[in-house]
Formats: structure tokens, C-alpha cells, sequence
């Protein structure tokens, strides 16, 4: 769904928020289906979507409780304060909203974009982040405290593409934790729904996946003016698993709120997230909502978002979820019928499931984001033969359609041909104390860490894991249980499953 606006309103949405399902999905499922995953032959490029295959996400029943209006005031600079405006919708014109975002995407045969505001209508100040500051954390290397580029390239190395825009960005080697190369990459910026990596590395180990819940009315408040959502409906009973999916695929912030409510409250979630960025040395991060809906004080930064794909890439129903394209999601009881209705959603990932841009070759996951503050952000893991890369981009500055996408699969190409022919500048640290205490990265002594073992205290990381554990092995890792396939596919066999001549 396409979350229609307030103007200068912050966001937290994905844009193309219509599911683009083909006819060959069958007849419509039932509660059968509910929460599994489809798989993505079922998926049609945008230019081959034919009259009436789309399917948009329902809208909740909210009242206007339910949604806090967090325009700001554009006094010509932020003041970090919500006020309550006349730009608050209507009962009514929420209830045409839906129908408005999906008649103009039918028109467009594209996804609605949303202008970003002005740096002074910004929550959080960001006016004041046109550069980076010129000391940053050294977390991970000293070299990665620098602002600017980071890269140590041998001879015969190929050079970094030109058209990188990002704010910050980062590419590491998964199975060593080399960072290959950086940019900026402990800068402080608002994260976006990439903020849901850390929430999901947080909680899931906490609730098993067949867990239910009937959705209370007070579940769904709190969340914030132009929310994306997967259409969670308050007196309706969902599964974890069911939740997930809404998470991972449609960056829900409704569903988060209802996992947070089931985990203890907002407060209680945000505070267990802190702790676990902590534990993880993630340093940069500050949580302030579980969804990572624009607030003030809310950050990350490319190092950390990749340290929270790497760790929670070690739990299999993360990496389920995160690479899962597309899924049914359950709706309502209809009148006359028994059976609960059922939708499809599609995963907002778009390397993943090739909705505006070409799939990346070997993509896995992870996750995206897309707020006022943030701009786009994206953190992503892809396998060639043995070697699997992470990589993050916060912020393009490029405005082209899509350009964080584009941006990944750039840096992607370039690391997977520059591996084995730069010095790595820094390193993904591993979780703890000594974690934290891990000499510079490029020593003898900072390879051999890199290399060694990563302990976690969590009870759902599994015990102690080695950093082979990602790509090593049977290379099956990164591709299990994906669309629907339930049984682990080595990355390069998967991608030839959803080839798209």
C-alpha cells in the first residue's frame, strides 16, 4: 500500500506498497495458506502485470488514536516537537486514502514516491548532519573513524564505481567480517525500517513462531503519521509467524507494535533492543520506537545496521523470513463465509524480488527502509560461489528511482571481483567484551579475531558460531527455507529457480 500524506509529514513507509501477484497464483487460498510463503514464479515483472492482479493491503479499522500526527512545525528550523494540526485525516478521508494510493498507482502503473522534506522540517535536526564529523567511532578500526572513503586496494585491484551517492555505505566480506571497503561508515543517521534488523535479532528468539494473539485496540496506538503497514486488524487473531512476515516483507509497523505489545510494551522492547546493540558493539545505535519511524535521537549507522544483518543472518528463522519474496497474509472473516480471507503481500526488498530494478544475482535478504529523515536505506547479503558479501547504503543523495538498490548491486559487483585484491580497513566485531577491546583491524592479531569464533549469550543465536557458519559448509545457509521451498537451497540454485528470461 501506498500510505498517502500530510504535507512535510514524516514517514515511515516503502514506497509501492501494491502487491503485484499473477493470476497463476490459483484460486483464492484460505486460512490453509495463511502466513506461508508462495513461490516467486507466481511473481510478475511490473510490465507484465495484467488487469486486475493486484492486490492491495488492506487498511486497519483505526481510530485516530491510533495514529499519533507527528507534522512538524515549519518554523525554518526543527524544533523535535509533534504538535497536533488540522492536517489529522478525517475518518472519512482515511477511508478514501486507500482508494486513492490504489487508483493512482493503476494510473501511474508505478509506485507512488513521496517527496522528502526539507532538511528543516526534519524531526531530529538533521540540518545540522550536511557532513560528517571529523572523529568517529573506531569501533572495528581506526580507519573506519575516519570520515571520507576507506579502501586499500593491491595492484591489479578494481576501482570503486563512480556513481556512489550514499551519506555512508559499507561492503564486508560475511564469513571473515573483513570490511572490504567504507564511507563514512560510523556516521550517526537515522536508520529507517533497516532499525527492524535489530528488533527481529531482539525478539526472536523470545517467541515461537506458533504462538497466537488476538490483536487488542491498544496495540496498534503509537504509531506514527504515514506508517507503512501490512494491515493488521485490531479483534483479529494472528500467529508470530504470521506477524513476522508482515515485518520482514511488508515492513509493517503495525505488526511490529503488536510484537512489541506481546513482548511487554514499546518501552520495554526498546529497551531490549538497546541492550542487545550494546551487547552486539554496536555503538552508533540509539533506539528510540521499535520501527525505526523517524524520532529525534534515533540513529544508526552503516557499520552497525551491517553488524545487526550479520548477527541475526545466524538465527534460521531471520534468514527465513528476510528472504522470503512473497507470502499470504490473513484477512478478515467476509460475511457469509466461514473461512478467513487471505492476501498477498510481496517482499518490499527489491533486489529480491526485481520490482523496479533487476534481482541481484545470489540476493538473500536483508532489509530496507524508507522514512523522511533517513531517505532510503539498505542493507543486503548475496552469495557468489563461496563468498558472501554484506553490504549497506544510508541515504543516496541521488534522487533516481530507486537509487539505493542500484547503489548496492554496484558495490556488490565491485566486491565480489575486489575480494582477495584489497587489504580489508577495518572489521566486524564480534559480540562482548571482547569484542569491543579487538585490536585494529589490517594486524596479525586483528585478522586472527576477525577469523575466530563469535560467542553470544543470546539463547536464540544457538550457542557459539564460527564465522564459516554463513557461507562455509553445505553454502545452504543464506538460502533456507526461501519461497516456499521448505529445504535448504545453496544461493546460486535458488537464483536459477527464479529465473527471469
Amino acid at each position: 500500500m501506498t500510505q498517502l500524506q500530510t504535507p512535510k509529514a514524516s514517514r515511515n513507509q516503502d514506497t509501492g506498497r501494491l502487491s503485484f501477484m499473477g493470476s497463476s497464483m490459483g484460486t483464492a487460498p484460505d486460512t490453509s495458506t495463511r502466513g506461508s510463503a508462495v513461490n516467486t514464479s507466481a511473481l510478475l515483472s511490473l510490465s507484465s502485470v495484467t488487469p486486475g492482479t493486484f492486490t492491495s493491503v488492506p487498511t486497519p479499522s483505526f481510530t485516530s488514536t491510533h495514529v499519533r500526527d507527528r507534522t512538524r512545525k515549519s518554523t525554518g528550523k526543527s524544533t523535535g516537537k509533534s504538535t497536533r494540526t488540522s492536517s489529522r485525516r478525517t475518518p472519512a478521508r482515511r477511508a478514501a486514502a486507500p482508494l486513492a494510493a490504489t487508483a493512482a498507482a493503476l494510473l501511474l502503473c508505478g509506485p507512488l514516491a513521496a517527496a522528502p522534506a526539507h532538511a528543516a522540517d526534519q524531526p531530529g535536526g538533521s540540518a545540522d548532519a550536511v557532513k560528517p564529523p571529523a572523529q568517529m567511532s573506531t569501533v572495528g578500526g581506526k580507519r573506519l573513524g575516519r570520515p571520507g572513503t576507506q579502501v586499500d586496494p593491491k595492484a591489479g585491484a578494481p576501482a570503486l564505481p563512480k556513481e556512489l551517492s550514499g551519506k555512508s555505505w559499507l561492503v564486508a566480506d560475511a564469513e571473515s567480517g573483513d570490511v572490504l571497503a567504507s564511507h563514512n561508515a560510523h556516521w550517526q543517521l537515522p536508520p529507517a525500517s533497516t532499525l527492524k534488523m535489530l528488533f527481529a535479532d531482539t525478539l526472536l528468539p523470545k517467541m515461537p513462531k506458533t504462538k497466537t494473539h488476538k490483536v487488542q485496540l491498544s496495540d496498534l496506538e503509537g504509531m506514527g503519521e504515514g506508517s507503512s503497514l501490512v494491515g493488521v486488524k485490531e479483534n483479529y487473531t494472528y500467529s508470530v509467524h504470521d506477524l513476522w512476515l508482515g515485518v520482514f516483507l511488508r515492513s509493517g509497523n503495525d505488526a511490529v507494535h503488536v510484537l512489541s505489545a506481546m513482548n511487554g510494551g514499546v518501552p520495554a522492547t526498546v529497551s531490549e533492543m538497546q541492550a542487545h546493540a550494546k551487547h552486539l558493539n554496536a555503538r552508533d545505535t540509539h533506539v528510540v520506537t521499535p520501527d525505526g519511524y523517524d524520532e529525534k535521537g534515533q540513529v544508526s549507522s552503516a557499520y552497525d545496521l551491517t553488524l545487526f544483518a550479520r548477527s541475526g543472518l545466524q538465527k534460521a528463522d531471520f534468514r527465513e523470513y528476510c528472504s522470503t519474496a512473497t507470502a499470504q497474509f490473513p484477512g478478515t472473516f467476509e460475511k457469509g463465509k466461514k473461512k478467513r480471507s487471505s492476501f498477498g503481500i510481496q517482499n518490499t526488498n527489491r533486489l529480491l524480488t526485481g520490482f523496479g530494478v533487476e534481482p541481484y544475482k545470489g540476493i538473500a535478504g536483508v532489509k530496507n527502509g524508507n522514512t523522511t529523515n533517513a531517505g532510503a536505506t539498505f542493507t543486503g547479503v548475496a552469495q557468489r560461489g563461496s563468498r558472501v558479501l554484506l553490504v549497506t547504503v544510508m541515504n543516496p543523495q541521488e534522487k533516481e528511482a530507486n537509487e539505493v538498490y542500484k547503489e548496492t548491486a554496484r558495490l556488490f559487483d565491485w566486491g565480489f571481483k575486489a575480494a582477495g585484491s584489497v587489504n580489508p580497513v577495518g572489521t566486524l566485531v564480534r559480540p562482548g567484551a571482547a569484542g569491543a577491546n579487538h585490536p585494529s583491524a589490517g594486524s596479525e592479531d586483528g585478522h586472527k579475531h576477525a577469523q575466530a569464533s563469535v560467542s553470544s549469550d543470546n539463547g536464540g543465536s544457538g550457542g557459539a558460531w564460527t564465522a564459516v557458519g554463513i557461507a562455509g559448509g553445505s553454502l545452504a545457509l543464506l538460502g533456507a527455507v526461501a519461497f516456499g521451498v521448505h529445504r535448504r537451497w545453496p544461493l546460486p540454485e535458488l537464483v536459477r529457480r527464479r529465473s527471469r528470461d
